[in-house]
């Protein structure tokens, strides 16, 4: 099983033979039970989408209340240099247009796991 970490840097071509894709995120917001991740903290655009299995890695400090905080946290850590990638992840896609049918993982991966770890230095966020 082809497992790929963000900080190994894939080619697209590696990425798509891939059964699990490893991922940091920027954020994890409590109010959509979102992920905030950017081309930096996903090791590139295709990582997070293109494996059937994402796999994300985020410390309790990464807990964010809202989507208004979340922005301001972009706004605060990138300032001027924005990535040029920033998506908000809210579980698998889904789908219901081909026939009426529910489709699970139809534009990116059919599994998404989080593991939420405790900072090293057992500081939390104020979620």
């Amino acid at each position: 099983m082809p497992v790929l970490l963000a900080d190994d840097r894939p080619e697209t071509a590696e990425v798509e033979r891939a059964d699990v894709g490893i991922t940091g995120c920027d954020a994890l917001i409590a109010q959509t039970g979102s992920i905030l991740l950017n081309a930096r903290s996903a090791g590139g655009r295709a990582l997070s989408v293109l494996p059937p299995h994402h796999i994300v890695i985020a410390r309790e400090s990464q807990l964010l209340p809202d989507l208004p905080s979340a922005f301001e946290f972009l706004k605060e850590t990138y300032k001027d240099a924005y990535p040029s990638f920033i998506t908000l992840i809210t579980g698998p896609s889904r789908t219901g247009d081909i026939e009426r049918i529910l489709v699970l993982g139809a534009y990116g991966p059919r599994i998404l796991t989080i593991f939420l770890m405790q900072d090293q230095d057992g500081t939390t966020s104020g979620c």
